[in-house]
């Protein structure tokens, strides 16, 4: 786990450098040409910005070791901070863009821009910045993918590390909407109607409230108690079945507690027909091999009942 969250701090801080230098240059390029979708593009950029503070803060909270307090460890911090990062970028760079293309659109004071050339610079650069913080998460997404068999969209909304999402996430984004504020920008131009720039800020701020959206909503479904998925436990019994003294799983539940961090619960029939103090120093020693496991960081067994109908896992 150490090392995917060494990984996972190597992307937020990827994209923060990349963030803060174009949300600085946005800025000055917005103050310079007068263009709504460029001012759209700073807000996006410095909300971003802010986020990968959240995120670094999600991961070094989340990797506190276990104690007396909270003996699973402090793995669902990861998913607090995350959220609130997504509803900064909702709240700052969503509804920002929205207002201010609206107020542009409805005011028809918009004035013509005043340097294009700045506007299309900027854009340009931001976009290699962007893609490089792209690439990175992508590479990390797509090692983990490689493991589980899946794609890396899949992986990226599946995954349960919530900053690795939420950079992926950010800055396909935030490609997408260097694309449409240069559209927008192009049109002005072209056309000399400013109501062109203000729907490129609104365009910008609806894509980053449905991103914001989706990651408050992954976010909240592992902070309620993310089960693993129905592959992640088939590969968790045959796991359990293997040990051993075990001669069948009836019973197993998983729930993530944090990035790769997997509570484990299940019910065995053991093998033989021990005395009841040596089958509970069985369980112990089964319980700490399964933990050995990376991704388990607490594993509880219990005995399961008698059934003349055989051992069936569920």
């Amino acid at each position: 786990m150490s090392n995917a969250g060494g990984e996972s701090t190597l992307t937020v801080l990827v994209a923060f450098g990349a963030n803060f230098a174009i949300a600085a240059a946005k800025t000055a390029a917005a103050a310079v040409s007068g263009s709504a979708s460029m001012l759209a593009e700073a807000a996006h950029s410095w909300a971003d910005t802010g986020n990968e503070v959240f995120l670094l803060i999600a991961n070094r909270r989340s990797a506190r070791a276990a104690d007396d307090r909270h003996p699973l460890g402090y793995g669902r911090e990861a998913y607090v901070w995350s959220l609130l990062a997504a509803i900064g970028l909702f709240v700052v760079g969503a509804s920002v863009s929205i207002w201010h293309g609206v107020t542009e659109l409805i005011g028809g004071k918009q004035e013509a821009g005043r340097d294009y050339a700045l506007a299309y610079a900027v854009l340009g650069i931001s976009f290699v910045l962007e893609g490089i913080s792209f690439f990175q998460a992508v590479r990390q997404l797509q090692a983990e993918a490689h493991r589980l068999d899946r794609d890396v969209l899949m992986h990226a909304l599946e995954t349960s590390d919530p900053t690795v999402r939420a950079v992926f996430a950010e800055d396909a984004a935030a490609l997408i909407g260097i694309v449409i504020a240069t559209a927008a920008i192009t049109m002005h131009e072209l056309t000399g109607v400013a109501a062109w720039d203000a729907v490129g800020s609104i365009l910008v701020g609806v894509l980053l409230g449905s991103v914001a959206v989706l990651l408050i909503d992954r976010n909240r479904r592992f902070l309620a108690g993310e089960p693993g998925s129905p592959d992640l436990r088939a590969a968790a019994v045959a796991r359990v079945q293997q040990l051993p003294d075990v001669a069948a799983v009836r019973y197993l539940r998983l729930e993530f507690i944090g990035p790769k961090q997997l509570f484990l619960v299940a019910s065995v029939d053991l093998t033989g027909d021990d005395a009841e103090s040596s089958v509970a120093r069985r369980l112990r020693r089964l319980e700490r091999e399964i933990e050995t496991d990376p991704y388990v960081v607490d594993a509880v067994l219990t005995v399961s009942e008698p059934d003349d109908a055989g051992s069936q896992t569920r």
